[in-house]
């Protein structure tokens, strides 16, 4: 847990550290942060995570690498900085549980998100998701699906 460290990168040293145990590491906590990016190193090296919190950072994008973590089930992503929905979620075998609470995602890719058969709770409430998103995407995901309410249209 390296959760409120104010860490703008993931240290280089914990890599060095923790060679020997990686495969016994099966979660992480980066909450509240600063980070800007998670590479691609950070994700081959613990392989075997099945809960990842990044929750609380400056994250707009993954790694291609994220779809290799194939035990992960639990992803928390909420209040960061993603503007459209992160691409290699899609690819995560395993996934069952996608909080994007609080970021700033406006379309979706429904079509993909319905053929991800292990996925069971994707939250995104506190997205601007646009109308026409929230029309395609209830009818076509068999997982629970958490929203905001719309705002009301303003009459003129």
């Amino acid at each position: 847990d390296l959760s409120n460290c104010k860490l703008m990168t993931f240290p280089v040293g914990i890599y060095k550290a923790m060679r020997s145990v990686t495969e016994g590491i099966h979660h992480i906590s980066l909450a509240n942060n600063e980070l800007k990016s998670l590479t691609s190193r950070f994700i081959t090296t613990f392989s075997q995570l099945r809960e990842l919190n990044l929750a609380g950072n400056y994250l707009h994008r993954l790694p291609e690498e994220l779809s290799s973590l194939l035990h992960l089930h639990t992803i928390n992503l909420s209040r960061n900085r993603f503007r459209s929905f992160p691409e290699p979620l899609v690819a995560a075998a395993r996934l069952e549980t996608i909080d994007l609470e609080e970021n700033e995602i406006t379309e979706v890719p429904v079509e993909k998100l319905a053929s991800m058969t292990s996925l069971r709770s994707l939250n995104l409430r506190a997205n601007p998701v646009i109308p026409e998103m929230r029309l395609l995407i209830r009818p076509l995901v068999p997982f629970d699906l958490l929203l905001s309410p719309e705002e009301p249209v303003p009459e003129a």
